[in-house]
């Protein structure tokens, strides 16, 4: 059996106040054209399809529309499971209806846990759908006592797997932090305190493991137990990461072959770090200068108007840092009671909290030079 492996499409993602929806929509395009083009047996989608439990009306039109083009234009079956980001209520809504067409939703967890069965010429293979669920809602619906998130999904994984033929070949379906995984900044924690890491070790018992919940591609303890990552990138801290889908091929034994299928962004996502005057001579000939861009200015002197300046080169350029400048982080107080500072002082402090560096004599002189223009203007306008 061949399916796609996908996850974490966060559709309605809003990114350093930037709405991604045409983002989306152009990645999804080329999604459901390699669908088209390599015939899979299946497509699985592990978590986090929305970003929000409420998603936008804009994103609810999206996902109709890619999951219409998969399940009737090439009759391609499609399994989903819910994510932390997901409401597993809205998701699921109208499943067993949706479930006659192909389309295998699993968003709240239901009391009785049932493998997807899908075949292929060498016979059927059972997807266990390992839907996000917190531990307390666990032992709610299964009555079973679940302390944390491995003893949770550990009891998902055994109730599935008592359903599923012990030779049958088996796929799981989850999304979940697996220890050791390689987070990003734009994952929401899936706990508040305690632990949410489960140990890859759970998984042992299927021939592939499709996660979802992490946006780097990766491996997780073994190569047939993999994260798929996300479609784009969504924090700067992704900016070196590759994006794209897993395409699995499981042979008549269940061994799992993987090959990542790469897909190009409408914009991609950069980091740039240097001097402003540097910045600005642009990228080299034919260089895309419309991605997304964080510049970072190593620059300790004022710029006017270092933002629109940039933009005229840059023009989707979303956050600007200055650390040379900010450097010291949050602002402290001089030593001292600062009434009885001089001006002098008190602007050796700030410059010091605000560049890292001591105010050199040079600089000292500049500014008792401004002070006393002051204070000379000032005795001049009440002659």
């Amino acid at each position: 059996m061949r399916f796609i492996h996908t996850s974490d499409w966060h559709l309605g993602r809003i990114f350093h106040g930037l709405h991604l929806t045409d983002d989306q929509a152009y990645i999804l395009d080329q999604f459901v054209a390699f669908v088209g083009e390599a015939k899979p047996d299946a497509v699985v989608i592990a978590g986090d399809i929305y970003d929000r439990a409420v998603p936008p009306t804009e994103a609810v039109e999206l996902l109709d529309d890619v999951l219409s083009k998969i399940l009737l234009d090439y009759r391609t079956p499609v399994v989903m499971i819910a994510g932390n980001h997901d409401s597993p209520e809205r998701l699921g809504f109208g499943n067993k209806l949706l479930a006659r067409q192909g389309l295998h939703v699993v968003g709240a967890l239901p009391g009785q846990l049932e493998p997807i069965v899908l075949n292929d010429k060498s016979g059927p293979v059972y997807f266990a759908p390992l839907t996000y669920a917190e531990p307390a809602l666990v032992r709610e619906r299964l009555d079973i006592a679940v302390a944390d998130h491995e003893q949770a999904l550990k009891a998902l994984i055994d109730h599935t797997l008592a359903k599923i033929p012990q030779r049958g070949r088996k796929v799981a379906i989850a999304h979940a932090f697996i220890a050791g995984g390689a987070e990003s900044e734009s994952e929401r924690p899936l706990s508040v305190g305690g632990s949410s890491a489960v140990s890859a070790a759970l998984f042992k018992p299927f021939h592939y493991t499709a996660l979802g919940h992490l946006h780097q591609p990766q491996q997780a303890g073994a190569d047939n137990i993999r994260y798929s990552g996300s479609l784009l990138k969504y924090s700067f801290a992704e900016a070196g990461q590759s994006k794209g889908i897993q395409l699995v091929e499981l042979n008549e034994q269940g061994a799992a072959s993987v090959e990542m299928v790469s897909l190009k962004p409408r914009r991609d996502v950069r980091c740039l770090e240097g001097y402003f005057n540097d910045i600005l001579q642009g990228p080299p000939a034919g260089g895309p200068q419309d991605d997304y861009v964080m510049v970072t200015l190593q620059d300790l002197e004022p710029i006017l108007d270092a933002r629109g300046r940039l933009e005229s080169i840059y023009p989707n350029i979303l956050h600007i840092e200055r650390p040379a400048v900010m450097s010291g982080g949050k602002l402290q107080k001089p030593s001292g009671d600062h009434r009885r500072l001089t001006e002098a002082e008190l602007f050796g402090a700030f410059f010091s909290q605000m560049t890292g560096q001591e105010l050199s004599a040079e600089q000292a002189g500049q500014f008792a030079g401004v002070v006393e223009e002051f204070y000379r203007e000032q005795r001049e306008a009440k002659l």
